[in-house]
């Protein structure tokens, strides 16, 4: 795959290969069991154990993480992790493509996300009841508590690498992400008008039948639905002249540090 297409080919730059070529000379000194993750400033992604040293992609370690086109690969947890199959909490590693964004939706548990490039949040503010967007660089972690509607943006022309920790879900649980039309469906449903297609709007793809009698769906829907309607008109954003300049020095000094 090429970089334009999936951004998996760390090979194809030469400062994102100086990073693979580091990893790879660093495998065989790691005892068994130790894994290193190298988290390019182009946005590939490096695995190295003892056994050697390779890129991570879609083909093989990730799964699809909640829109088409953006990837996970998980660190704790899995998929199925829930409340009722619990390991506490998910840690994951995510690749979200060259300026796009997911779809807006709320998570069941808190979460927090670490940018390790530029990404923009936007985030339902109940109090003031408009959307607001907060630009993120290299380095910044966001919290979002349980139930915010939000979504989250790549402003860069590379992919961005982003760690994301859930509290308490994994993808397929039906509350991992809560979408805008599976929370209509969840409204209608509590208010008796019959339920639609079972966990057609549900970004994690499974099948949601108890709704959460504490949230109030319509309520969660309509927000949704404005964070959709800032992300048309605003789109996913775009990176300054100086973020751009930083993120060649950044890569610069990347592979300044890889051993001659």
């Amino acid at each position: 795959m090429s970089r334009k297409s999936s951004g998996f080919d760390v090979s194809s730059g030469l400062l994102d290969g100086a990073g693979l070529r580091r990893m790879r000379r660093l495998a065989g000194t790691l005892p068994d069991g130790v894994e290193l993750y190298g988290l390019l400033p182009g946005g590939g992604i490096v695995f190295a154990d003892r056994d050697g040293a390779r890129e991570l992609g879609p083909e093989r370690e990730f799964l699809r993480f909640i829109d088409d086109g953006q990837f996970a690969h998980y660190l704790v947890g899995d998929a199925a992790t829930s409340p009722e199959r619990p390991s506490n909490a998910t840690v994951k590693l995510g690749v979200v493509g060259p300026r796009s964004a997911f779809t807006p939706h709320a998570h069941g548990g808190e979460h927090f996300v670490l940018s390790l490039g530029h990404a923009a949040c936007g985030l339902y503010d109940a109090d003031r009841a408009e959307v607001t967007q907060v630009p993120l660089v290299p380095g910044v972690m966001i919290r979002i508590p349980e139930m915010m509607p939000h979504s989250f943006a790549n402003r860069g022309g590379a992919p961005l690498t982003i760690l994301a920790a859930n509290t308490g879900y994994g993808i397929d649980h039906e509350d991992y992400a809560i979408t805008a039309q599976e929370a209509e469906r969840r409204s209608a449903a509590a208010s008796g008008g019959g339920p639609a297609e079972a966990g057609a709007g549900t970004a994690g793809g499974a099948l949601s039948t108890v709704p959460r009698a504490d949230t109030d769906f319509a309520a969660l829907a309509a927000a949704l639905r404005d964070i959709e309607g800032a992300q048309r008109l605003r789109g996913t954003g775009a990176t300054t002249v100086r973020e751009r300049l930083a993120t060649r020095m950044r890569r610069l000094a990347s592979a300044l540090e890889v051993p001659r």
